[in-house]
C-alpha cells in the first residue's frame, strides 16, 4: 500500500522540553547555593511524562494519511473509493472529518464531494499537497 501524503500530527522533541527545563532550573538553583538534584530530576521525568501524553494525543488525533484505498484523518477514515472529487470551493456548511467541529487550528480545508453528493472537509497542516495527491489518485 502506497502512501500518497502523510502528516505525522507532532513529532517527539517536544518531550525534550521537560529535560531542558528541569536543567535550566537546576542551574538557576545552582547560582543560589543548594542544589535538590532529585527534585529536578522527578520534575523533569513528571513534565517528560505529561509532554509524552500531549505528543501521543496529537498524533492519534491530528495525523493525516492518504493511500491508495484509505484517507485517514485523526481517527476516522473514509475510503477512496467514496470520494468523488476534490472542490475548490469550501461549502459554508459541511461535515468535518476526523471528529470535530471545525478544522483543527492551523490546518486548511480540502473540500470533497462524495459519491452520493454530500460535501466533507478534509483538512492538512499544507493543503494544497493534500489536494494535488487526492486529484492524482482520484485521476489514476
Amino acid at each position: 500500500m502506497t502512501t500518497r501524503y502523510a502528516e505525522p500530527g507532532s513529532s517527539f522533541w517536544p518531550v525534550l522540553w521537560a529535560p531542558g527545563f528541569a536543567l535550566l532550573g537546576l542551574a538557576v538553583e545552582a547560582l543560589s547555593g543548594s542544589v535538590h538534584v532529585l527534585g529536578w530530576l522527578l520534575a523533569a521525568m513528571v513534565l517528560a511524562g505529561v509532554w509524552a501524553l500531549w505528543v501521543a494525543a496529537r498524533r492519534r488525533l491530528r495525523s493525516v494519511s492518504l493511500t491508495d484505498d484509505v484517507l485517514r484523518l485523526g481517527e476516522e477514515e473514509l475510503p477512496v473509493a467514496d470520494i468523488a472529487a476534490v472542490e475548490d470551493d469550501e461549502p459554508e456548511v459541511a461535515k468535518v472529518l476526523g471528529g470535530g467541529w471545525t478544522t483543527p487550528k492551523g490546518t486548511g480545508a480540502v473540500p470533497l464531494r462524495l459519491h452520493d453528493g454530500k460535501i466533507v472537509l478534509a483538512w492538512a497542516r499544507r493543503p494544497d499537497e493534500l489536494r494535488a495527491a487526492l486529484r492524482a489518485l482520484l485521476a489514476a
